[in-house]
């Protein structure tokens, strides 16, 4: 008998993380160890359910249960805080590693520095002991666009993108870029695969997120009256579900064409404008103006509200902007036609799902409603709504 794959999986209590393993606990008989940052297994069932509960019901989940196996740890702990018993099991087990988990924090230095790169560096460590114990399938690494650093008015292909002499926007794209180059270096025989999503934002299948930041930073902009800035610079952004399937798929391939993807919207990518378009067709209000001329000054002025010690709507603002105007304006797409080749199938539109996503963000007020778990013997007792979603499928 043909024994089951076993992934050693980092972030799937994420949001990201949440779309890969609902593909794989779907789709495939693959086996999930998951790195969990709690104390036991039945904290660590908990958190993963208020990750994959915007994908699937109670009874679902818990048919789902025998084919993962939690491991408590922390991703900035000595040896990944994982016990020996545990750590022994994954060496002996993995097949392959697929490693998310990241701070996606980008103004902090130091929590980039702890999450990425010590963390990184311990999930090479395992693999490093894995690969010497059996050998290793494959390492998969989630980064991001952002290691391309500053850009402008660009189109870029995967291997154009690090450029070591090019300054970088923030910690989180400097502290992505050097994760890559360490996985490179320190695991040069292991069969790598580099996979850098653009602007995650949104579901193509249902309005529902749990990851507002962003949503949060284009609902604002396209209420303000007026925009300080062109119009025609393209952003790319990218649905959850195509991602997460597009990581899934990619990762199980035996071999794979090609050892980076770009995991975006690419050459498909909008303008701003119809971006803003797109938000506010569902609401009577007309979208925004654009104003290039304020570009400078508005740039000033959130700068001066982030930098502000006190927490209120204006300070929000400011730093929302701070941090992610850079991304809305550079006008810079990433290419994605090896992942488009290589699942067979291209991202959805983000102006066939910009509305309702609007819609729902507010109506949240930007924070997902988790649900706590059922306990097994009352979902048993109670037939379960019919709201299993899945990811869009090739």
């Amino acid at each position: 008998m043909t024994k089951k794959k076993a992934i050693f999986l980092t972030g799937a209590t994420g949001y990201l993380g949440s779309y890969v393993a609902d593909v794989m606990l779907r789709e495939t008989d693959v086996e999930l160890l998951l790195l969990t940052r709690a104390r036991d297994r039945q904290q660590a069932v908990e958190r993963f359910w208020q990750a994959m509960q915007m994908h699937m019901d109670a009874a679902t989940y818990y048919s789902f249960l025998d084919r993962v196996r939690f491991m408590p740890g922390d991703l900035t702990a000595p040896g990944l805080g994982l016990s020996a018993e545990d750590r022994a099991f994954v060496v002996k087990n993995a097949d392959s590693v697929l490693h998310m988990a990241a701070s996606l924090n980008r103004k902090s230095e130091k929590t980039c520095l702890n999450h990425n790169l010590r963390g990184t560096l311990a999930v090479i460590k395992l693999s490093r002991e894995i690969q010497d114990d059996h050998g290793l399938r494959r390492f998969s690494h989630v980064s991001t666009v952002a290691v391309a650093g500053q850009r402008d008015s660009e189109t870029l292909r995967e291997d154009d993108a690090i450029e070591w002499d090019r300054s970088d926007y923030d910690p989180y794209g400097r502290t992505k870029k050097f994760c890559e180059h360490m996985v490179r270096e320190l695991l040069p025989e292991v069969p790598k695969t580099f996979l850098r999503p653009s602007i995650v934002m949104g579901d193509s299948r249902f309005a529902e997120t749990s990851q507002f930041d962003m949503v949060r930073a284009f609902c604002v902009l396209v209420d303000l009256p007026i925009l300080p800035f062109s119009g025609e610079s393209r952003v790319d952004i990218v649905n959850a579900d195509w991602v997460g399937r597009a990581i899934s798929e990619i990762h199980l391939k035996d071999a794979p064409k090609y050892d980076i993807y770009h995991l975006s919207s690419g050459a498909a990518s909008h303008r701003i404008h119809e971006i803003a378009r797109a938000l506010v067709a569902s609401g009577k209000r007309r979208p925004p103006r654009f104003v290039p001329a304020l570009e400078g000054s508005f740039e000033k002025v959130m700068d001066q509200l982030a930098g502000m010690k006190a927490k209120n709507a204006a300070t929000l603002v400011g730093s929302l902007f701070k941090v992610f105007l850079p991304y809305i304006t550079y006008d810079t797409v990433f290419l994605n036609d090896r992942a488009v080749e290589e699942i067979g199938l291209a991202p959805t539109p983000f102006i066939q799902y910009a509305a309702r996503l609007y819609d729902y963000a507010k109506s949240v007020n930007y924070e997902y409603p988790v649900l706590p778990l059922p306990s097994r013997e009352s979902v048993a007792k109670t037939p379960a709504p019919n709201v299993s979603r899945g990811v869009a499928s090739a």
